[in-house]
């Protein structure tokens, strides 16, 4: 059995869902097809829940109409037959009814996460209608009854084994499975999400609960670019890369790819291919255990990034004072990217901002405290890249008008990563894909 999983951009116009219909009855291999919401449904959703957040009902009413709207006349190009249009109208109406319902109650944090369900829900039943009235057999499984998260918003893979194991063993005669990206249930019961990009999540966790023989990612570009094709003229697919390498990138900027997607096929060693719906006759990007070749790979980027600096002239060398500087971020649940060190000062990076002044509130009694915002991550990943000859004098070479803040060298084989003010990012990763790659 293998994972196929569609992104927005894939679902997002009629004539796109009728390709992945397409796509994904090329072969006769049984098969478990993961949708996102329709492209721009999530963002609208978002929107409708902080209108309700103020609220602002009118405002709220006003964007549910529009979204309706939208989903109506998605429905007249997707389906010929009134019986189709019927039921396709029948699914709109019910989840625009609940939608118009919750602008006259209260609104609350759990009901937020029932709106931002919906998208996702309106995709796979739409879609469901459609291979109905091409003739395909399918069923529909909703992830709601399988994907599920702990009280550390962390999904229990064992819980989704098991109960995705009993749905399909009640369904032996059925080749093809549509399910929900995204949306899963919560410790306490309730509708949930993994969070933005949390589609590749759920493909990537379905294909290692069902031990399928590969979760294809179908994006709008053909695999995981050398670069960032938004910023740089000229990129180029990458052909394969570990596991590693593509958890690096995916953390550190690669949009093709959610960070957290690759942590359950590896456990599993299901390979993840990288495919585009646009082009499918393209050889994408292959995501396995081995990396197929050594040296640099593909360059990311990752925005936002703020540096905190801890100089102390009598603190620093004193036993456990880094244990004490890391329970300050533990304590704020708040990661760490990079670090560096030296005989007076540590800094560190960070990417969510939610706790920063409490974080430097307690960190000031150690020393004095300096914060940059508006910086960049730029990571060069590939196989056993530290031990790469020449690859620091190539760096730098390159990227002589572009002042680094901290490099972080050898702590992964597979990284090498810059920090660097956020307005030279353009700059910085132009100069590398031409001293790196030879590419203008």
């Amino acid at each position: 059995m293998k994972v196929m999983k569609f992104g927005g951009t894939s679902v997002g116009k009629s004539e796109r869902m009728h390709q992945v219909a397409q796509l994904i009855t090329r072969d006769n291999e049984p098969k478990i097809v993961v949708l996102s919401a329709l492209s721009g449904t999530t963002n609208t959703l978002v929107a409708i829940g902080e209108a309700l957040s103020k609220g602002d009902k009118q405002e709220a009413k006003q964007v549910i109409d529009n979204l309706e709207q939208h989903y109506k006349n998605f429905i007249t190009a997707l389906v010929k037959q009134d019986t189709s249009r019927e039921k396709a109208n029948a699914i709109i109406a019910e989840h625009f009814e609940f939608l118009n319902i919750i602008t006259k109650i209260s609104f609350n944090e759990a009901l937020n996460k029932d709106i931002l369900a919906q998208g996702e829900l309106m995709s796979t039943k739409l879609f469901c209608v459609y291979l109905e009235e091409i003739g395909v057999k399918h069923f529909l499984l909703p992830a709601l009854e399988f994907m599920s998260i702990d009280a550390n918003d962390e999904p229990q893979l064992p819980s989704i084994r098991q109960k995705l194991t009993a749905l399909l063993e009640q369904h032996k005669d059925i080749a093809l499975f549509i399910t929900q990206g995204y949306i899963c249930r919560n410790a306490r019961g309730e509708v949930d999400n993994l969070k933005r990009g949390g589609s590749d999540y759920t493909a990537s966790l379905v294909a290692a609960a069902a031990n399928a023989s590969v979760c294809e990612i179908w994006t709008d570009i053909d695999g995981m670019h050398n670069n960032d094709p938004r910023v740089v003229k000229k990129t180029i697919p990458v052909e394969q890369l570990s596991f590693e390498e593509a958890a690096e990138l995916a953390y550190f900027g690669a949009k093709i790819l959610h960070p957290t997607c690759i942590w359950p096929a590896q456990q599993e060693k299901v390979p993840v291919k990288l495919l585009n719906t646009m082009q499918p006759e393209a050889a994408g990007t292959v995501i396995t255990k081995d990396a197929g070749s050594v040296g640099v790979k593909a360059i990311a980027a990752k925005d936002g990034i703020i540096a905190i600096n801890i100089k102390s002239t009598r603190m620093l060398l004193a036993y456990g004072f880094l244990r004490k500087i890391f329970e300050v971020f533990e304590k704020y649940r708040t990661p760490i990217d990079m670090i560096t060190t030296s005989e007076v000062a540590v800094s560190v990076t960070i990417d969510n901002p939610a706790f920063l002044d409490a974080i430097v509130k307690e960190l000031e009694p150690f020393g004095n405290i300096e914060v940059d915002r508006d910086q960049t991550i730029v990571s060069i990943v590939g196989n056993d890249i530290a031990q790469t000859q020449d690859i620091l004098s190539k760096l730098f070479e390159a990227l002589k008008p572009v002042p680094v803040r901290m490099v972080s060298y050898g702590g992964s084989r597979h990284n090498v990563s810059l920090l660097i003010p956020g307005n030279y990012k353009t700059e910085t990763l132009q100069l590398l894909n031409k001293g790196l790659f030879g590419l203008e």
